[in-house]
C-alpha cells in the first residue's frame, strides 16, 4: 500500500454533525477528540523555558537524565523495577511510533499485525503502510502463524478496557509462541477508574507478574500527553527488550527521529513530579462523575470504560443516529465506526473539555 492510497482522515465525516452542534443556542460542547484543554503544569513549562538554549543537535537516545527519569518512573509508578537506561528510548509522541513500528521492525507483505477490536486507526494504518495484514482480535487463540507484531492498548482508546495480569500474561505467552513482538500502548495508564484499577493501578505489560522478569520481545509504549497535558510537546517513550530498543534506536538515528532538547528537559521534570499527575486525574474524575450519569439519564449504556479519558457508550442504535441526536443537544462525540467494524452502535465521549462545558453537556442531557 502506498501513502497515496490511504483513506481520507476519518474526522472529515463528522463535519456535518459538528456544524449542527455549533448551531445550538448554547454553543457546541466538543467531546469528540481527546486533546487536553487544561494548562501545562508550571513546573514543566519552566523546565522547557530554561532549556531553550538548544544550539547542539539533540540525542536520539535521550539525555542521561531523561533516560534515568524514565527508568525511575517505571519502578515508582508502574511497578516495574530493574530496568536499565539501555532499555528505554524517547519518541516524538507515541502516534508516530505506533504508525512506524511495523516499518522499523521490518514487518512486510504477508505478515500479520494484530491490534485490538476497538482500536485507534493508527495500528491498522501502520500495518497497511508496509503491506502487512491487520487483524482485529482480542483473543490470543485467534492470532495466526505469520503474526509478527501484536498491539495491546490498556486502558484502551476508544473503549477504556483495562487488561488484567492474566490477560497480559496470556497475550505475552501467545506472542512468544508465534515469535512476534508484543507492543503495549499504555498511554492512559495513570487514569484507572474502576476497581481494582483505582487503587492498585493499571498493570503494565512489563510488570514482573506478567513477564517473570523476562521482557524479551516486549515493549511498553507511553505518552505524557494525557497525564501531564503535554500533547503539544510530543513527549513519549518506550521501554522493554534491550535488543529491540537498540534496533529501534539505530533506525531512528538514520531517520532523524529525535526529541528537541527542551522537550527532553521538560519530560525529565514531568516524570519526577507526581503531584501534577494526581491533580489532573482528579479533574478528569470530577468530569467523569458528572458526565456519566447524564449520559445514562439520556438512555445510553456505558460499556467498559474502566480507565482512560473516554466513556464508551451505546443507545442500541447506529452510531450516526446517536451522533445526530447528540448534535441536537449541541454535543459532538466520536462514532464507533472510526474504531473498526465491530462497534457500529457505540460512540466515544471524551473527558477533555472544560469543567463548564462538561457541566453544560450534563445539563442538556438531563433536561434541567
Amino acid at each position: 500500500m502506498a501513502v497515496r492510497d490511504l483513506a481520507d482522515y476519518p474526522w472529515d465525516a463528522v463535519a456535518p454533525y459538528a456544524q449542527k452542534a455549533r448551531n445550538h443556542p448554547g454553543g457546541i460542547v466538543d467531546l469528540s477528540i481527546g486533546s487536553p484543554v487544561d494548562p501545562t503544569p508550571a513546573v514543566i513549562a519552566e523546565a522547557l523555558r530554561a532549556a531553550t538554549d538548544a544550539h547542539a543537535y539533540p540525542q536520539t537516545v535521550g539525555t542521561p537524565a531523561l533516560r534515568e527519569a524514565i527508568v525511575a518512573w517505571y519502578a515508582r509508578r508502574r511497578g516495574v523495577p530493574g530496568l536499565s537506561v539501555d532499555q528505554v528510548l524517547p519518541t516524538v509522541g507515541s502516534k508516530e511510533l505506533v504508525a512506524l513500528l511495523p516499518l522499523l521492525l521490518d514487518v512486510t507483505a504477508g505478515d500479520v499485525v494484530v491490534h485490538p477490536r476497538a482500536a485507534y486507526p493508527s495500528y491498522e494504518v501502520g500495518a497497511r503502510l508496509v503491506g502487512a495484514t491487520p487483524l482485529a482480535s482480542d483473543d490470543p487463540a485467534e492470532w495466526p502463524e505469520g503474526t509478527r507484531l501484536v498491539w495491546l492498548n490498556s486502558p484502551g482508546n476508544p473503549d477504556g478496557r483495562v487488561l488484567g495480569i492474566d490477560e497480559l500474561r496470556a497475550a505475552v505467552s501467545r506472542a512468544r509462541e508465534l515469535g512476534a513482538v508484543l507492543a503495549s500502548d499504555e498511554c492512559y495508564a495513570e487514569l484507572g477508574w474502576d476497581d481494582p484499577w483505582m487503587d492498585a493501578g493499571v498493570p503494565s505489560v512489563l510488570d514482573p507478574r506478567v513477564t517473570a522478569g523476562d521482557v524479551t520481545g516486549i515493549l511498553s509504549v507511553y505518552s505524557l500527553s494525557k497525564q501531564s497535558n503535554l500533547a503539544g510537546y510530543r513527549a513519549a517513550f518506550l521501554a522493554g527488550d534491550s535488543a529491540l530498543v537498540v534496533r529501534l534506536l539505530t533506525a531512528r538515528k538514520h531517520l532523524g527521529l529525535m526529541l528537541p532538547t527542551p522537550v527532553q528537559a521538560a519530560m525529565t521534570v514531568a516524570l519526577g513530579d507526581d503531584a501534577h499527575v494526581g491533580e489532573q486525574k482528579e479533574r478528569y474524575r470530577v468530569r467523569r462523575d458528572i458526565l456519566r450519569p447524564a449520559l445514562e439519564h439520556a438512555g445510553l449504556r456505558i460499556d467498559r470504560s474502566e480507565g482512560g479519558l473516554y466513556l464508551w457508550a451505546t443507545a442500541g442504535e447506529d452510531a450516526w443516529t446517536t451522533m445526530d441526536r447528540m448534535a441536537g443537544h449541541g454535543i459532538l462525540a466520536g462514532p464507533g465506526h472510526f474504531y473498526g467494524t465491530h462497534f457500529p452502535q457505540h460512540v466515544r465521549f471524551s473527558l477533555t473539555a472544560t469543567d463548564e462545558r462538561i457541566a453544560e453537556a450534563a445539563r442538556r442531557l438531563s433536561g434541567s
